[in-house]
């Protein structure tokens, strides 16, 4: 009896940690309504001063537990665990996590794919008081290691497939990472599936996983009573995720979100969207759960609304389809080149989209001819939103039933201050209507750079976040983004380092230089062209050069377009002069749009002369 008591007050003091409710975010000073132009255009019922509580990221789903215990709260190839089965894995993982040593300040890394074990991962090592590190599966070893070091990532969570585990591995060995979790993929599967997985995907299983202290199976993590001890957790000061991005600089480095920055989002993103219907929406879960958008937007603003998340590992268009056709999910948010994807589908029409109530684009600009087709070809709703990664994400969404504006990123969501600050003088805030660069104070706005104080402190001066973004504000509040000023490359929604990508070319025995920069695209909005310079007597074609490179860069960051020059502009210090480079590319657009012009015009010329002897 006194051993089930104890157990019974542990549980009762976690669920007091998890439910403290402190003081609300104090409000950004924004002066008057009348400097706030965009509360006029706010959806009914959503207020900008709305009061946002101090809680941990594991209240999310602690209170979706509480009140949705038997919905269907994930769904992976078939098979379904309910909002109590989610709960109560999330609470042995985070014991199991606490007996491997994690406490506040211990780095879990999550290199993992859109499945339930990230989910659960993500929420129990919260739970426990670590900090999640986000790795995109995709990364190539060179850029896995860097950012475990970096982090100081002491125990990674990946699974036992030969994509995922072997890259891992090695880092046992040769950075600061001392176990590794490992999930199994057919234990994520309901029968019959588990079992042709096993048959049928055998390649895609790793080579046996060695059984010693480094390696730890899910299975034995969760083999505990599910009573993880309480943890004191400081939401604006305890940082819940460390979220590695490009930042002003295009050097990747860890973005400190706090457990006040995330819950906060999740709030405010949730207050937003009033067209959801607590406890009664589908979620596609198709963009990447490590990816900021996908983390904030899709699985804890659907966990907050007692959502049902449809866990899908990839896009892959004919699947995406599929799912949609069978599962009938009502909100799916993703990247322009997702939806251009299936705007441009020779079997969409084989697909009923109906159930699709709306959906939300970020992670890159959203052309206006992707979201007018779009709409045309599912009759749902699409509309545009912008955030960093330093802003946990989401900065603004346009109205999802209300006016949107063409090539807008919509309006500021609640507690959000949206300043545009001059170019020349960056303590100056430019009226309505004006260019320069876009600034974000709020809530949701990051701690600072994980051991970067000089960076941290460039980009939040003043109580803001500098975005490093040019753009202006019309005089309803309407925010629009109009180039970066850092030389970032967005594409696909992925965010590409040109100084990464110029390293890992350089290390080719034939290149004397290289520069790397973003080049327009219709369908990924940006793809990464490199421009090379060889060494003399050397020859090396596109194609070699790709092939090379497969080993060091994810698929993405590899180049769509190689250029060999003679030589690449450079500054005084020899940096190489990108800007350079992106205006020549454009001017040769231009000229290659020019050309076509002149062709059509000359041709239809030609046609209407032929029809008029013709006649």
């Amino acid at each position: 009896m006194a051993r089930l008591w104890a157990g019974l007050k542990d549980r009762i003091t976690v669920l007091l940690a998890v439910f403290r409710v402190k003081p609300a975010l104090p409000a950004v000073e924004a002066g008057p309504a009348a400097l706030r132009p965009w509360e006029a255009s706010y959806p009914e019922g959503v207020s900008w001063d709305m009061e946002i509580p101090l809680r941990p990221v594991p209240a999310i789903l602690d209170e979706a537990v509480t009140k949705w215990p038997e919905r269907p709260c994930l769904e992976f190839l078939g098979k379904r665990y309910t909002y109590a089965e989610v709960g109560d894995l999330v609470a042995k993982a985070a014991k199991g996590f606490q007996e491997l040593g994690v406490t506040k300040g211990v780095k879990v890394g999550l290199f993992l794919p859109n499945t339930p074990y990230y989910v659960i991962c993500y929420h129990a090592i919260l739970k426990a008081g670590g900090t999640v590190v986000n790795f995109n599966p995709l990364y190539a070893e060179r850029g896995i290691a860097r950012q475990i070091r970096d982090s100081d990532t002491r125990i990674m969570v990946t699974m036992n497939l030969n994509t995922l585990y072997p890259k891992i591995a090695q880092r046992l060995e040769d950075t600061c990472l001392e176990r590794v979790v490992i999930c199994r993929m057919s234990k994520a599967l309901a029968f019959p599936k588990r079992a042709l997985f096993i048959l049928f995907k055998r390649r895609e299983l790793t080579v046996p996983i060695p059984d010693d202290k480094a390696h730890i199976r899910f299975g034995k993590l969760i083999d505990n009573d599910g009573i993880p001890r309480a943890v004191d957790i400081d939401p604006e000061r305890d940082v819940a995720v460390m979220q590695y991005t490009g930042g002003t600089t295009g050097t990747p480095k860890g973005a400190m979100l706090t457990h006040a920055n995330l819950y906060a989002n999740t709030v405010q993103t949730r207050a937003w969207a009033t067209e959801i219907e607590p406890g009664a929406e589908k979620v596609l879960a198709v963009l990447p759960l490590f990816h900021v958008f996908g983390m904030t937007a899709v699985m804890n603003v659907g966990l907050m609304s007692g959502s049902e998340l449809l866990l899908m590992p990839r896009f892959k268009l004919a699947e995406t389809l599929a799912a949609i056709d069978k599962e009938k999910p009502t909100i799916l948010m993703g990247v322009p080149t997702i939806y251009s994807a299936i705007n441009e589908s020779k079997e969409r029409d084989e697909y009923d989209l109906s159930s699709l109530k709306f959906c939300i684009s970020g992670g890159a600009p959203l052309p206006l001819a992707i979201k007018t087709k779009f709409e045309e070809v599912t009759g749902c709703i699409l509309v545009e939103g912008y955030g960093l990664s330093e802003s946990g994400p989401v900065v603004t969404i346009n109205p999802i039933g209300g006016l949107n504006k063409e090539n807008s990123a919509g309006l500021p969501l609640p507690g959000t201050l949206v300043e545009v600050l001059s170019l020349e003088d960056s303590d100056t805030v430019l009226p309505l209507g004006e260019t320069g660069e876009i600034c974000v104070s709020g809530p949701q706005v990051m701690a600072g750079y994980w051991n970067q104080e000089a960076e941290s402190a460039v980009v939040l001066r003043n109580g803001r976040l500098h975005t490093g973004d040019v753009g202006y504000m019309d005089e309803q509040g309407y925010v629009y983004l109009i180039d970066r000023i850092k030389d970032l490359i967005i594409s696909g929604g992925f965010n590409v380092y040109p100084r990464m990508v110029e390293e890992a070319i350089h290390l080719h025995p034939s290149v004397a230089e290289a520069a790397v920069c973003g080049v327009p695209d219709k369908h990924r909005g940006e793809v990464v062209k490199a421009f090379v310079t060889l060494r003399e007597g050397e020859t090396l074609t596109a194609g070699a050069l790709r092939v090379f490179l497969k080993d060091a860069l994810a698929p993405f960051e590899v180049p769509r377009k190689v250029e060999f020059r003679q030589s690449i502009p450079k500054t005084l210090v020899g940096k190489p002069l990108r800007r350079q480079l992106i205006a020549e590319e454009r001017l040769r657009l231009d000229a290659k749009e020019a050309a076509h012009a002149a062709a059509r015009s000359l041709t239809n010329g030609e046609t209407e002369r032929d029809g008029g002897r013709a006649a």
